[in-house]
């Protein structure tokens, strides 16, 4: 049983602050889905297409590597790159030093196409990056007094 210190109990602010970043947040992920799909692109496709061309250092990622970056399984991120591949988005190319792997990369329509929603994004994430920010700044700061909860 978890137990509480009686300095470090939740406000109804808390709560507040907590549900307003939430439902914010959720908000911003709706306007996502809904430009993605304004352009064609299920919510998958768009976040593949920016985790391909924003994967750190190179604009081409292993499916494994492109998973990671998804949270979705292996099998799950293969199926996707079909349909990528055969929307003619991205490209597969085999790695010369492991015949196992596989390289995705952006062909120019799917970069043409990423580009266009990305733009969208930026815009919206001016309108509401500030408040998010606020938000997020205030539900990261310590309670007061906040300790662990202990096992009982």
């Amino acid at each position: 049983m978890r137990k509480n210190s009686s300095s470090s109990r939740l406000r109804k602010e808390d709560y507040e602050l907590l549900a307003e970043f939430r439902y914010t947040l959720r908000r911003f992920l709706r306007f996502s889905e809904q430009a993605a799909a304004e352009h064609d692109l299920t919510p998958q496709q768009y976040q593949a297409l920016l985790a391909i061309e924003g994967f750190p250092g190179r604009n081409h990622v292993t499916v494994g590597e492109l998973a990671e970056r998804l949270q979705v399984e292996h099998h799950s991120t293969v199926g996707l790159v079909d349909r990528l591949e055969n929307a003619g988005l991205v490209r597969r190319t085999p790695s010369p030093e492991d015949g196992r792997k596989v390289s995705v990369s952006l062909l120019p329509r799917g970069l043409r196409l990423l580009e266009k929603v990305y733009r969208l994004h930026r815009n919206e994430l001016k309108s509401v990056g500030p408040h998010l920010t606020t938000l997020l700044r205030k539900a990261a700061e310590a309670i007061p007094g906040e300790t662990e909860s202990e096992e009982e």
